[in-house]
């Protein structure tokens, strides 16, 4: 389903019996979503899992929001699928509060704001590839400091070779621009 007229759901026989569960489960679509280097494509299949349940004058829908975004790895710029499944719990009201719940109009619900909302919420700040991602040239530009001798001993030590002192690792030439600042002390 593509179209936004069709993300309205009734819900007139989940008002007329309070405290009873319905099902609800969709295939939706959006338009693209973007949170950095995430995004969920327009027209990339959304499947809800919903449980929506009355009481008294609103809606409460739970379940889950499943899709798959696509990711920029934030150290190897790789590109990568990566699966989202959230968690849902919000409250559709006839008076709705800015922030807190979703308008309840005419016994229908619009879900497009509640999977806006939580999916771009879900969508990774800084993605990784993998969790050990050792990025574009790991051994110009090391991702982790491995623990050797001289990072591990404090200065002054008597332990080791006091006269090799390891050299600085080269710099990743897109910071050089920060050479360039000068800064006030």
């Amino acid at each position: 389903m593509s179209n936004r007229e069709s993300l309205s759901i009734s819900v007139a026989q989940v008002l007329r019996r309070a405290g009873v569960q319905h099902p609800l489960q969709r295939t939706i679509t959006l338009d693209e979503l973007n949170v950095g280097a995430a995004t969920i494509p327009a027209g990339t299949p959304i499947e809800l899992d919903l449980v929506l349940e009355a009481t008294g004058n609103a809606v409460v829908a739970t379940g889950a929001l499943r899709t798959v975004a696509r990711c920029e790895c934030r150290r190897c710029l790789d590109l990568f699928d990566q699966p989202i499944v959230t968690e849902v719990r919000e409250i559709f009201d006839p008076r709705p509060v800015e922030g807190e719940t979703y308008p309840l109009q005419a016994e229908l619900i619009d879900v497009v704001p509640l999977a806006r909302d939580a999916l771009l919420l879900s969508l990774p700040l800084a993605p990784l590839c993998r969790p050990q991602c050792p990025g574009p040239a790991p051994e110009v530009f090391p991702a982790t400091v491995e623990a050797d001798a001289a990072v591990a001993e404090p200065a002054g030590s008597l332990a080791g070779d006091a006269g090799s002192i390891e050299p600085e690792p080269p710099r990743d030439p897109r910071w050089a621009a920060l050479d360039k600042l000068q800064l006030d002390r």
